[in-house]
């Protein structure tokens, strides 16, 4: 199935960028191109006699990407998870017996965070009491 994206225009320049370069940072042959360059370097090293400027290149390089792809990540990374939030929310909403007080739950502090995961922990091991509690059913 192919995937569903919005129009061009409606998303801004730096999510378009961002989505592209995510895209291709991603594939593999990214990765093999990025390690044939570092391979080309490091073999250019006596041509160049392994000077401070032949070690320059690829420390600033790597340096400058580096920084550059921590902006782009970051920025995916929000917009999926505010993505998955929202979805989850929908589903909240849509389930009868919900509680939804836990729409928002990303927005809370984490002590507040902390009572509610201990609240469901709670939950989860009397669960788990009763279900080693509970008398076993013959295997048909």
């Amino acid at each position: 199935m192919a995937k569903r994206r919005m129009p061009q225009s409606d998303r801004s320049l730096f999510t378009r960028l961002s989505q592209t370069v995510s895209h291709w940072a991603g594939r593999p042959q990214t990765f093999i191109g990025a390690a044939a360059l570092i391979v080309l370097w490091a073999l250019s090293g006596p041509f160049f006699g392994y000077n401070d400027t032949w070690q320059l290149v690829v420390n600033t390089s790597t340096t400058v990407v580096t920084f550059l792809m921590v902006f782009i990540i970051q920025n995916s990374q929000n917009r999926d998870t505010a993505a998955m939030q929202i979805k989850l929310d929908e589903l909240i909403c849509r389930l009868e017996g919900a509680r939804e007080e836990l729409l928002d739950l990303e927005e809370l502090d984490e002590d507040k965070l902390e009572a509610i995961r201990d609240e469901f922990e709670a939950m989860a091991a009397k669960a788990r009491k009763l279900a080693s509690s509970a008398p076993e059913k013959p295997s048909a």
